[in-house]
């Protein structure tokens, strides 16, 4: 209950070692010493435990720790379902698969990737796989089509995804195909292609069973903290981790999950035990100053990102990384500053893909500093750069009708917007709100019920609805909405809700 989950398992496992038939104990201790990452404590409770009951983490554990031992055909029977067990053979083609890959059997290797069933979680990752295997075999022209799949299918992984593959084509000695696998990896492209044309690999390559099995579960993870599911995902990750040690991409993830709840030391500890010559040590950075900045920690956030961008060198993430810490502490004029900074290197480096994100940042941060018309000038450059940008046109749309400019055609920016992003449910708010403040409540209401049954943990949308339903007469319902809205509310907004539930809507109180 405290958050102390690895001495729990210690004093838990204490308890079975004498009580050993205590199997729903042993369970407990064992779910406990996974999740704290004590895998020699893990899996000396697991061989306590008939493996009819062992619980789905700990079979992935045993199966990762027979990988680790090069025994894939000892893996294979903890993936069997049984008893009140999931079934985990889904994954049998991929352990197959690095089997004969192991065993030198390419043309069986492929074979068993082709078996990998659809409509599971491992199916989009066939592409990736196949190319992992193929780089094996140094069959680099076959892989390349697959590593492209890979890379457009990685998400949140794309950037160790890139690195890893590009590792696989150096090593069989196509630095042409390497050099094009990161090089959309906007400014950490740069220091990724100087190793490759040096002829160092990264460190990230996947080359073994237990290397693909760490980040296919990682894949797993970051899609499950994507979807938001109930249950962090953290026992799974410490399996990644476990599987191959080296996954910094595992680890940032079980960081910023124990960050969210509430273990800050422990998810900076995590952090800190990853070298800094990491490939991805921009992303840990990024990583420990958002941690930082949700603990309000902000003058360690900020020692870390302005170091950062005063070394010689900094890139544009490292302005970039600066200007969000200071958003986060309300120094706007600065933030738009060091995003200025970003957006000027950007350019230099012909970085294009990264301007319009930095556009919209930086007009973010002059309208904090309420300065209108270096926010619309930012908003305007990054809309020629990308005229069908939803978060572009949605920010252009609401700010102008906020300004009271050109409302008809403010509307209808936001309303191509949503049509762009019909799920963002952020994006259905602003029409919504945009709706409400042009005097069309009812149209209000019924885009802001939609909007907040696309994103119903958003305080401000709740809020919006609140604000609509009163303004109709449906006190009541507003009221339902107020109290949704104050669950997640912070700062200004907690205020104002707070102050609508206290004595209904005034102008005092009103969303602006």
């Amino acid at each position: 209950m405290n958050g102390d989950h690895a001495r729990s398992a210690q004093l838990l496992a204490a308890i079975v070692g004498s009580q050993p038939d205590q199997v729903d104990l042993a369970r407990k201790a064992l779910g406990e010493a996974i999740g704290s990452g004590q895998m020699d404590l893990a899996l000396n409770l697991a061989a306590r435990i008939p493996a009819a009951k062992l619980p789905t983490e700990a079979r992935l554990l045993l199966a990762a720790d027979e990988m680790k031992r090069r025994h894939l055909d000892r893996a294979l029977p903890w993936l069997k379902g049984s008893g009140d067990n999931a079934d985990l053979s889904f994954l049998n083609p991929l352990l197959t698969a690095w089997d004969f890959a192991e065993r030198g059997d390419a043309a069986h290797a492929i074979a068993a990737i082709d078996q990998i069933p659809s409509n599971t979680l491992l199916t989009p990752l066939q592409a990736e796989e196949r190319a992992f295997i193929l780089l094996k075999f140094r069959r680099t022209q076959e892989a390349e089509p697959f590593a492209r799949q890979a890379i457009g299918a990685a998400g949140a992984r794309e950037n160790r995804v890139r690195l890893a593959l590009a590792d696989g084509f150096l090593a069989a000695g196509d630095r042409n195909r390497a050099l094009a696998m990161v090089e959309g990896m906007g400014s950490e492209a740069g220091p990724a292609k100087q190793r490759i044309m040096a002829g160092k690999l990264s460190g990230e390559a996947i080359t073994t069973p237990s290397e693909a099995f760490s980040e296919v579960l990682t894949a797993f993870s970051s899609d499950l903290v994507r979807l938001q599911r109930s249950a962090p995902p953290v026992a799974l990750i410490q399996v990644a981790r476990f599987a191959d040690p080296k996954n910094s991409s595992a680890t940032m993830l079980l960081a910023i999950l124990l960050s969210g709840q509430k273990q800050t030391e422990e998810a900076l500890e995590l952090l800190r035990i990853i070298p800094r010559d990491d490939a991805l040590a921009s992303s840990v950075l990024d990583a420990q100053v958002r941690i930082l900045s949700d603990g309000k920690r902000f003058n360690d956030a900020f020692a870390i990102a302005s170091g950062a961008a005063n070394k010689p060198g900094a890139s544009v993430s490292d302005f970039s990384r600066l200007g969000d810490v200071y958003q986060a502490m309300k120094r706007h004029n600065e933030a738009a500053a060091a995003y200025g900074k970003a957006i000027a290197l950007a350019n230099a480096q012909g970085l294009r893909a990264q301007l319009w994100p930095l556009y919209l940042l930086q007009a973010n941060a002059f309208e904090e500093a309420g300065r209108w018309p270096e926010t619309k000038q930012a908003l305007q450059q990054g809309l020629a750069l990308a005229p069908d940008q939803p978060l572009l046109l949605n920010f252009m749309g609401y700010a102008q009708l906020e300004h009271g400019e050109n409302v008809d055609a403010a509307e209808a920016m936001i309303r191509k917007a949503s049509e762009l992003a019909p799920d963002d449910g952020s994006i259905t708010d602003s029409l919504g709100w945009a709706l409400f403040k042009r005097g069309k409540v009812d149209d209000a209401i019924s885009t802001l019920q939609k909007a907040a049954e696309k994103d119903p943990d958003q305080a401000e949308i709740q809020e919006h609805l609140g604000d609509a339903l009163f303004k109709s007469g449906r006190h009541y319902e507003a009221r339902f909405a107020w109290s949704a809205a104050l669950v997640t509310a912070e700062d200004d907004v907690a205020a104002r809700v707070k102050a609508k539930l206290s004595g209904g809507l005034t102008s005092a109180n009103a969303a602006p």
